[in-house]
């Protein structure tokens, strides 16, 4: 900024003065003593599917809450909707989705219904396809105030980025991937997304093993 546009901008600033406008300090939108957790599961859903909290509102076709049983035993998260699953509002979209849809199906013997998917952003990214830190923290609360209201007896999430922006863990994610962690009152999983084993084949079989070992908890 010039030295011209800085007068400018400390006239304006001192005529608001004049008329009797005061300095608050800054705050953060996405401050989480903000967030009013909804009654009930339902509450939740309309309020995701209204949210306008980020700019990501204004590019998605439609907000997707998530998928399944809201009484499910596991509950599975992705980090953000794909361009395919906004045009399509379909959540078993795309490879990776019939990838996931396989695996549901044929480690656990459930149907897709029977388990809850959601993500942790809740809208489609924009062109970089890659949601902003600011993004995902306006998501934060819906998504585990789902988790609240769900009660899973275990978490999958998948891939590396929703691991470490669930936990804010900095661990390597190779060290903690396939294994079962606590978190806070639940068990977690994290293995691999299946964006990543589109591209690394041979990872399907250890994710395979890695589902199997929460048979003993559902």
């Amino acid at each position: 900024m010039n030295s011209y546009q800085n007068l400018i901008l400390l006239q304006n600033l001192y005529r608001l003065k004049s008329v009797g406008f005061k300095y608050v300090n800054t705050f953060t939108i996405n401050e989480t003593n903000h967030f009013i957790k909804p009654v009930t599961f339902k509450n939740l859903v309309l309020e995701i599917s209204n949210c306008h909290l980020c700019d990501l509102s204004k590019s998605r076709t439609q907000s997707m809450f998530g998928y399944g049983d809201s009484n499910a035993n596991i509950m599975i998260i992705d980090f953000s909707v794909s361009q395919t699953q906004d045009s399509n509002n379909n959540y078993y979209s795309s490879r990776s989705g019939t990838i996931l849809k396989e695996m549901v199906e044929n480690s656990f013997n459930l149907d897709i219904k029977d388990i809850y998917y959601t993500h942790i952003v809740k809208c489609k990214a924009l062109s970089s396809n890659i949601p902003s830190p600011s993004e995902v923290n306006s998501c934060k609360n819906y998504l585990f105030s789902q988790i609240d209201f769900i009660k899973p007896k275990i978490i999958i999430t998948l891939g590396e980025e929703v691991y470490k922006s669930i936990t804010s863990d900095k661990e390597n994610f190779e060290n903690i991937r396939g294994h079962i962690i606590e978190f806070k009152k639940y068990k977690l999983l994290p293995i691999y997304n299946p964006h990543h084993l589109l591209r690394n084949p041979e990872l399907q079989k250890i994710t395979l093993n890695d589902l199997k070992k929460i048979k003993s908890y559902i």
